[in-house]
């Protein structure tokens, strides 16, 4: 069975699908063509006709609950860490309210924890793809700050700029020390619960491998032009978003999927949903 897959050319998508793009561990019988967007032409797809298999940002979930079911693994997770915000000189985050900032879209969970965490802006939504465009609009000054995700948040100090608020660390504070869970893959329910099971063991099993075989999956990363070049940096940025939680969020990943929704759909910025559900 042919199943279509959509994630991130982000350099943590990539080394989870590794070994199943490579042919490295058991498919189950089923043959994935995969594809790459970005963030939110990711939620967007996933929202109209979408692939068997949908990286997504965990805001969206809500959107589309109804024909997707939540994968435990595959999770981009920030344990005291996740996006930042960032000017060109420093300031207190309370003095963005109302102000201007460049955000990666209007559907990534980035723009969802930044509006709970200091109320109303206006948003800028500035694709990420180039990453440099985010930074080219902050020095332009169409923005009085840039709200980076991925690899921006890690290369932000080359660009001149001064980190105001990391939003990993925020919502630990908000939360009493839960993970922020930033994005996750989805399967679509009406592939039925075999499929669902076989795809799911095939996933895992392609994380694990790049987990045991990290080294030899950075290679395969650089070889292929990710952003991160630099293998000091995308060894930084791996360890931060394909690690352990990569494998299994853990039960207090799942309680902060569901927290975070439950404060959006309070707030009337997302749809309600019964609890996520995992598989």
């Amino acid at each position: 069975m042919r199943l279509t897959a959509a994630i991130s050319p982000d350099p943590d998508d990539l080394f989870m699908f590794r070994a199943l793009i490579e042919g490295l561990v058991d498919p189950r019988g089923l043959t994935f063509d995969i594809s790459t967007s970005d963030t939110d032409a990711l939620n967007q797809m996933a929202s109209g006709v979408g692939a068997d298999i949908n990286a997504i940002s965990i805001a969206h979930y809500p959107r589309i609950a109804s024909r997707y079911q939540l994968f435990r693994h595959g999770a981009s997770v920030g344990r005291g860490y996740g996006p930042v915000v960032v000017a060109l000189a420093g300031r207190e985050p309370a003095s963005l309210c109302g102000k201007r900032i460049a955000v990666p879209g209007l559907t990534t969970t980035a723009w969802l924890v930044l509006r709970l965490l200091i109320g109303e802006f206006e948003p800028v939504v500035t694709p990420i793809v180039p990453y440099s465009r985010t930074f080219d609009t902050l020095r332009s000054g169409a923005v009085d700050a840039a709200l980076l995700i991925h690899e921006g948040r890690l290369t932000y100090p080359d660009e001149g700029c001064t980190a105001l608020l990391d939003l990993g660390v925020a919502w630990a504070e908000r939360t009493g020390g839960l993970p922020l869970p930033l994005g996750g893959n989805v399967i679509r329910r009406s592939l039925g619960p075999d499929v669902i099971a076989r795809a799911s063991a095939a996933i895992s099993e392609s994380i694990a491998h790049a987990l045991a075989h990290r080294d030899a999956a950075m290679d395969w990363l650089i070889a292929r032009g990710v952003t991160l070049q630099n293998r000091e940096r995308l060894d930084q940025y791996l360890g931060m978003y394909a690690n352990q939680d990569t494998l299994d969020m853990g039960d207090d990943g799942c309680e902060a999927v569901r927290r975070l929704l439950a404060e959006g759909a309070a707030r009337g910025w997302v749809p309600e949903v019964e609890g996520a559900d995992f598989v």
